[in-house]
């Protein structure tokens, strides 16, 4: 039975349509992320608007540097036009190239960041500025690998999970993040067994010995379950989760890393395979939908 690996499921996909959904749904409904402002009074604030609606015009039309330059002169005229800021981060994340070393590039995703956190310095509860540290941290913590990096992003989706417990996204977020950690490390581990032994290497799917197996448990054991518990409030928020299912899958076959016992962690292969199986009638179910009188 497939493992569904991580692959599969385009997590880098996942945040660019996060950034260009948040963009195009802001730029034409701005009350969905924030309440109304105020009208504009003076001149400054006149102006302010009159940017940033340019600057959303300028990214539409795929001119990115002048959308930016839109956006930090509306920001400078009027501080508090929260959707200025908002714009002007989510610009900057959207020009952010994952694993890319350029200084360009790293100043991109740092000035996304910086910007994100001013907006959170004024709507500490915003939740599209909650998620964009989030996204952006999540990619700068892939290329190269950055654990630390990880848990911050981990952080801001919590934060985001405690203020609409309703929502199933950042429960998913927080699944990803814990078997990236969790997988990244069982390779790991296995590696630098295999470099101790004489014969035949320990295989992927293999269980690991006793040392490894308490060593890995001790270290991501709770991560996991943290994960594996995420991901089934996602599933329970919408029932046809699939990409969540995905990586309940993979943290299932973790889990069974930390088991001794065997027929334990043949149960939770078998839990497993038995997602692998629900995400599969749940993509046919979707590709006979429109087809469907």
């Amino acid at each position: 039975m497939s493992q569904i690996k991580g692959s599969v499921f385009p997590v880098a996909v996942r945040i660019g349509l996060l950034v260009a959904t948040f963009f195009v749904v802001t730029a034409t409904h701005g009350e969905i992320v924030l309440a109304q402002e105020a009208p504009a009074q003076t001149e400054e604030q006149k102006q302010a608007r009159a940017a940033l609606d340019k600057g959303v015009q300028d990214f539409k039309n795929g001119q990115y540097d002048e959308a930016i330059a839109e956006f930090e002169r509306a920001k400078q005229l009027d501080p508090q036009l929260m959707k200025a800021r908002l714009y002007l981060a989510t610009a900057y994340a959207s020009q952010y190239i994952p694993g890319a070393s350029s200084e360009e590039n790293v100043r991109k995703g740092r000035r996304a960041v910086e910007e994100f956190n001013g907006v959170m310095i004024l709507d500490p509860q915003n939740i599209s500025a909650i998620d964009g540290v989030g996204s952006i941290l999540f990619q700068v913590a892939g290329q190269p690998y950055d654990p630390d990096k990880f848990a911050e992003s981990k952080s801001q989706f919590m934060k985001h999970s405690e203020l609409r417990s309703d929502d199933p996204e950042p429960y998913y977020w927080i699944g990803v993040i814990d078997w990236t950690l969790s997988f990244r490390a069982n390779g790991e581990l296995r590696a630098n067994y295999n470099k101790t032994v004489r014969g035949d290497a320990l295989l992927d799917t293999a269980p690991l010995p006793v040392e490894v197996r308490e060593q890995y448990t001790r270290e991501y054991g709770s991560i996991i379950d943290e994960g594996i518990d995420a991901l089934k409030n996602a599933i329970e928020l919408r029932p046809d989760y699939d990409d969540a299912m995905a990586y309940l899958n993979l943290l299932y076959r973790r889990k069974a890393d930390t088991v001794a016992d065997l027929s334990e962690r043949d149960a939770l292969t078998q839990m497993a395979d038995d997602l692998v199986d629900r995400i599969k009638e749940i993509k046919q179910r979707r590709a006979e939908a429109p087809n469907r009188p």
